[in-house]
């Protein structure tokens, strides 16, 4: 007899919408239904960093699988299949979420995990996309860039997240922008990043399970084509030219910590224009803080402490990475390992930046070694 298809969700949503906070969001209420509920994700980001993945492993996930800098729907997507494959082989998943960069088409994912669920003689079964809004800074990169445009248009369902601190003319304008894209989509506010599961998983799927690639598909009274034809031209517009890419390494004695007091001066200086996600595994003796109108610190201890740190749009986050956790190979116990998310145009800057301003230091007299690559 035939197993159950393993149920796939596709979460996207442009760099720093909140997608690995909603999926963070859903796994204890999955634990707090079913205490034995395994959830997989298969994360792709910028960079070669494995940063998301160790904080969705730090997060009771039961298994991660990532692929690191590329676009899943262009240059990785021949790694998918591999990787659902050892998800359901070693972890065997009630359920797994793939979650993209930000600028992954999910049409293009949606028609590859349909083809995968095909060719394995129902393996899998997906279940829908859901993309993220940021509604705070959605006016900021809405109207140049395209992918933000497409992840919105080919969803199931969208989550407006970070709508809190905005006022009610900003979410309209975010109605508004969606309500140009001229499709009826459902959507649902989120809670501070999180929503109930029974709404992000099982949706009507009913887009994304139309996508196949071998036929046009009516959606909403519209005609989304993606036969290859269509497809290529598509992706004539090269969504990855859209940002680039700093992978940093700072690398010391098997004792160094990061200057904390350095980089938060760095976390509070980079505008929201030119600098778009900051995300680091490291290794600090000071206290670091959180962002907020008290800064509250994310730990009262001075001892060196791991720490996984998520920037977006001028907020950010320190998780101290738990010692029982086994750190992905890409950060290795180096004293930092970051990936800088920028605006195009503007790596070759903050790449001098980083190398002259004094933002990344090591405590003491230790000078170490810094190394700045352009990735993409």
């Amino acid at each position: 007899m035939a197993s159950t298809p393993i149920p796939i969700t596709i979460i996207t949503g442009f760099l720093g919408s909140g997608k690995t906070t909603l999926l963070l969001n859903l796994v204890p209420q999955l634990r707090a239904a079913s205490p034995n509920y395994r959830l997989a994700l298969l994360k792709n980001e910028f960079g070669d960093v494995a940063i998301d993945s160790q904080l969705a492993s730090s997060s009771a996930v039961s298994g991660v699988q990532e692929l690191l800098n590329g676009c899943i729907c262009c240059n990785l997507v021949g790694q998918l299949s591999t990787a659902l494959e050892e998800l359901r082989r070693d972890v065997k998943p009630d359920r797994i979420v793939v979650e993209t960069s930000g600028s992954a088409f999910p049409a293009t994912l949606a028609i590859e995990v349909n083809r995968v669920a095909r060719e394995t003689g129902g393996h899998y079964a997906l279940d829908g996309v859901i993309s993220v809004i940021d509604v705070e800074n959605w006016k900021g990169y809405e109207d140049t860039s395209y992918t933000a445009r497409v992840q919105a248009r080919y969803t199931d369902l969208i989550v407006f997240n970070k709508w809190e601190a905005c006022d009610e003319r900003r979410f309209d304008e975010c109605l508004d922008r969606v309500g140009d894209l001229e499709v009826d989509i459902p959507w649902v506010k989120s809670d501070k990043g999180r929503v109930p599961v029974g709404v992000v998983f099982g949706v009507d799927g009913g887009l994304a399970q139309a996508l196949t690639g071998e036929e046009p598909t009516v959606v909403n009274g519209h005609d989304h084509s993606h036969d290859d034809q269509n497809h290529d031209h598509d992706h004539g517009h090269d969504h990855q030219s859209e940002v680039e890419v700093l992978s940093v390494t700072f690398s010391g004695s098997a004792s160094a910590t990061v200057n904390a007091t350095k980089l938060m001066a760095l976390l509070n200086a980079a505008p929201k224009d030119e600098v778009y996600r900051i995300k680091s595994v490291l290794t600090t003796s000071s206290t670091v803080r959180n962002s907020g109108k008290e800064e509250t610190a994310a730990s009262t201890s001075t001892y060196s402490q791991r720490y996984i740190l998520n920037w977006a749009f001028g907020r950010w986050t320190f998780t101290p990475l738990s010692p029982e956790t086994a750190e992905h190979v890409s950060s290795g116990q180096t004293a930092l390992r970051m990936t800088m998310i920028l605006a195009r145009y503007e790596s070759t800057k903050w790449k001098k930046k980083l190398e002259t301003g004094g933002f990344l230091e090591l405590d003491g007299d230790e000078k170490g070694e810094l190394v700045i690559t352009k990735v993409s």
